[in-house]
């Protein structure tokens, strides 16, 4: 395929996939085809590298001394704050909490938010398409709290089905958690119109991010959200790395998450008085290291360009969508990628996505088989599992072409 083929978008993909030393592994002797990047993504040498060197030069503690590796430290890590804040429009840089991203995210939400202020009969809306990560942490509150659970239905192609959200966003709305973008469907929810109804009626907006940030242009101002979670290994970052942003007045009103060093103030026998946002959320040694790597990440991305990304995968989605259904696969969420991203399941014949995700990696083509922590819906779907195949940066059509012969060659195993 001539290189001309593969600058989908404005990325120069050969030049970005040169950057990206795990793409040169030959796994059972086949080309990596590496079609997993809403598990997690691969991460570029330029962030491999700042972790090393973080480690080599800087290593020490934050914060807590007045020695040049602790300021230096302190300053790599206040730093990465700043550059995570303006990457998604968040005017204000203590509205950023850095943790290990959406899980953790979405659970001080629900504790430090949601056990406080949520009473019998108030209502979190979620959505039948949700992560388990925005489901369960919800249920875990109610059950303290004797708040109710009320989901939003799809509609048949996979988007949200907002017919009666009137009927569903009520002054008992106390909580609207969404998805910025399905793992499973890759539906993009309409964020500015869900949110401008649920405040409406003074509910507050938690928008789980894992999925919308690493492909999207965000910015929480223009969106109009209460809350965002960030997970930074989805976005070339380390694991362990991302965060939530927060309005300040939340934050303010919120309690502490977890308790223990460098969040507090002072400590008495009986009560302690905390420090303001971030570090109110931040207790204990953070994960300085992963959090340096997620702002080489953010410079990465953004010497690419946001919206080159985005059109990128636009094209890429729309390439597979039409090989895969040629290919007699059934693909699940919206066809129209102007309402979809780049995380594209499907069901290839009758063969489970379990024993078709062993035989693709036998070619050297990585997905995931998995009800995808989305369980819900999977029975709506009413499917077990599905075969997903997420794109990115590095990936290319030729690798779409890897992943329709690889079904062929499992067609033939399972004949």
């Amino acid at each position: 395929m001539a290189v001309t083929e593969r600058r989908a978008g404005s990325i120069d993909v050969e030049s970005v996939r040169a950057d990206f030393p795990i793409l040169g592994r030959t796994p059972h002797g086949k080309k990596l085809v590496y079609l997993d990047s809403a598990n997690t993504s691969q991460k570029p040498r330029q962030v491999i590298d700042t972790v090393s060197e973080y480690y080599r030069e800087h290593n020490a503690n934050l914060y807590r001394a007045v020695y040049e590796l602790a300021e230096e430290a302190t300053a790599m890590f206040e730093t990465a704050r700043l550059k995570l804040a303006a990457f998604i429009g968040a005017p204000d840089p203590t509205t950023v909490v850095f943790n290990r991203g959406t899980t953790e995210s979405i659970n001080l939400v629900a504790n430090g938010w949601g056990r406080r202020f949520l009473k019998e009969g108030d209502e979190v809306l979620l959505t039948d398409m949700e992560h388990h990560s925005n489901i369960v942490p919800w249920q875990l509150v109610a059950n303290a709290t004797g708040a109710v659970l009320r989901y939003l239905p799809l509609t048949e192609e996979g988007s949200l089905d907002l017919t009666n959200l009137e009927s569903l966003i009520t002054e008992r709305t106390k909580v609207l958690a969404v998805t910025g973008q399905s793992n499973v469907l890759g539906t993009l929810p309409p964020l500015k119109e869900l949110a401008s109804a649920a405040h409406a009626v003074g509910a507050v907006v938690v928008v789980d991010g894992a999925q919308l940030v690493p492909h999207n242009p965000v910015d929480v101002v223009d969106l109009g959200i209460d809350f965002l979670t960030i997970s930074g290994h989805k976005m070339l970052g380390p694991t362990a790395s991302g965060g939530l942003y927060g309005r300040r007045e939340l934050l303010d009103a919120m309690d502490p998450f977890l308790g223990g060093g460098e969040m507090i103030m002072e400590v008495f026998p009986d009560h302690s008085t905390y420090k303001e946002p971030p570090h109110k959320f931040e207790a204990g040694t953070m994960n300085i290291a992963q959090e340096i790597g997620l702002a080489a990440a953010i410079d990465y991305l953004e010497s690419l360009g946001m919206d080159a990304v985005r059109e990128h995968e636009k094209q890429l989605t729309a390439y597979a969508i039409g090989r895969l259904e040629d290919a007699g696969a059934v693909v699940h969420g919206p066809k129209d990628v102007e309402v979809r991203g780049g995380a594209v399941s499907f069901w290839y014949r009758d063969i489970h996505p379990h024993d078709l995700a062993q035989v693709l990696d036998q070619e050297g083509v990585c997905v995931r088989a998995s009800h995808h922590c989305a369980q819900i819906l999977m029975r709506h779907l009413g499917v077990p599992a599905t075969t997903r195949a997420s794109f990115y940066v590095y990936n290319t059509t030729e690798d779409v072409d890897a992943l329709v012969d690889a079904l062929a060659r499992a067609e033939a195993v399972f004949a």
